[in-house]
């Protein structure tokens, strides 16, 4: 497997789709899913021109980290359990899974005391799936605002992670519904700039229907480094 050449045609692909939908392409950021990936192909990743990875769980993310150049730019887009929001502010340039007021508030308090902006994203249930994480979407503006009190957090757009389905075309009015809450909550000015609303949505099998609806960040494992060991 070459993960340049795997790099190379998710960014053509991207590029292509972003095209046809009337889009410029630099405008959806390419996160790669480097959960359970081995330390080297993130470094050829890296070595490619990937300069955004994405984790799921923290200690194996420290590990990584700590080996890699300074500049590539970490996302957590995993669960994220409230007493471990510290380790997270301290690792994480972006924590895209924000689904509650307890874990934003130890983020606040976490980053007022290292005095860090903490970027985050809202994750947002759109499926209404009970093991899932996630705020529904009516409830997506009452947590906004409580958010907007917070000094140390910037909130920079929305998260999903829709309903599995064998037929990707399916999970398209998952993506429509978060594209349509994002449009909704910007025009109130909930956002950190609601001119530029981060849309995080789509994965290896569903990420050119999810730029076609919107997305800003498309996060992309399998497409790129292969299945996970």
């Amino acid at each position: 497997m070459n993960i340049c050449e795997n790099i190379a045609a998710v960014q053509k692909t991207i590029q292509r789709t972003a095209l046809a939908c009337g889009r410029q392409p630099q405008e959806v950021k390419l996160v790669a899913v480097s959960k359970k990936q081995e330390m080297e192909k993130i470094k050829q990743a890296c070595a490619c021109g990937l300069h955004i990875f994405g984790e799921n769980y923290l200690q194996e993310a420290r590990n990584k980290i700590c080996a890699c150049p300074v500049e590539i730019r970490w996302h957590f887009i995993g669960h994220l359990q409230s007493n471990k929001a510290g380790a997270a502010v301290k690792l994480f340039d972006l924590i895209q899974t924000v689904d509650r007021a307890k874990v934003a508030n130890r983020i606040q308090h976490h980053a007022e005391r290292i005095g860090k902006q903490q970027n985050i994203l809202v994750q947002v249930n759109v499926g209404r799936e009970q093991q899932k994480s996630g705020v529904v979407p009516e409830d997506t503006e009452e947590l906004l605002k409580t958010l907007q009190d917070m000094e140390n957090i910037r909130v920079l757009g929305l998260m999903t992670i829709p309903p599995w389905t064998e037929d990707p075309e399916k999970r398209r009015p998952f993506f429509q519904q978060l594209k349509e809450l994002a449009d909704s909550l910007a025009q109130k000015k909930l956002f950190f700039d609601s001119q530029q609303v981060e849309i995080s949505m789509g994965m290896s099998g569903d990420y050119t229907i999810a730029i076609e609806e919107g997305a800003t960040m498309v996060r992309v494992g399998t497409a790129l480094f292969g299945a996970r060991s």
